[in-house]
């Protein structure tokens, strides 16, 4: 069972709608017990870091991700997902993120030609042995959506870099915790491979 955490923070439709093409059985919810009981559980997402903190903690969220991440059930966050599981965010300065791995949500530096948000079709550097881009070539497409990229304390869990007026850390993995930036249930094939290697783990 793939669980899909509800938080009212837009995208899960699309999101559970990926997982289904797969063959995945799937709930979105927010009910605590089903989330602790999923074999896989996602945390997708579009909006503001420090409203989409707000809306995790008033649902009594935060301590049940804990809880399932330090179980270690493979997590996947997913865009604004990605974002919550670091430290914090310029977007929303004093806001606490979930601080399941370390770095900052940076804005993304303005540069001549290019606009921001960042939306469209950018190519990722993948690292050799990436268990989320097993089968997938570097230079590969993905979609983007976002104004905020990742900046990883620590450099050895970027699973997938772009640039896009600057270095962008586009995927993370370390242990049974994933993520990615940019939209994979966006991102044609591709992006439905890199869903099938998270079923797969």
């Amino acid at each position: 069972m793939i669980t899909i955490i509800d938080y009212d923070a837009g995208n899960l439709k699309s999101v559970e709608k990926a997982f289904l093409s797969l063959g995945e059985e799937t709930a979105v919810t927010r009910d605590k017990s089903e989330i602790l009981k999923a074999d896989k559980v996602v945390l997708p997402g579009v909006g503001a870091f420090g409203d989409a903190m707000e809306k995790l903690n008033q649902y009594g969220l935060t301590d049940v991700i804990r809880q399932v991440t330090d179980r270690g059930t493979p997590f996947l966050g997913i865009c604004l997902g990605l974002q919550l599981m670091f430290e914090g965010s310029d977007e929303s300065l004093g806001a606490a993120g979930l601080g399941l791995l370390e770095g900052r949500i940076l804005k993304i530096p303005d540069s001549p030609g290019l606009k921001i948000p960042h939306m469209g079709w950018n190519s990722l550097d993948i690292l050799p042995g990436s268990r989320l881009f097993k089968g997938i070539s570097t230079g590969e497409y993905v979609y983007f959506v976002h104004s905020y990229y990742l900046k990883a304390a620590d450099e050895s869990v970027v699973a997938a870099s772009t640039e896009y007026s600057t270095y962008i850390h586009a995927a993370v993995e370390k242990d049974n915790l994933y993520a990615c930036q940019f939209h994979p249930e966006k991102s044609g094939d591709t992006g439905l491979r890199i869903l099938k290697n998270f079923v797969a783990l």
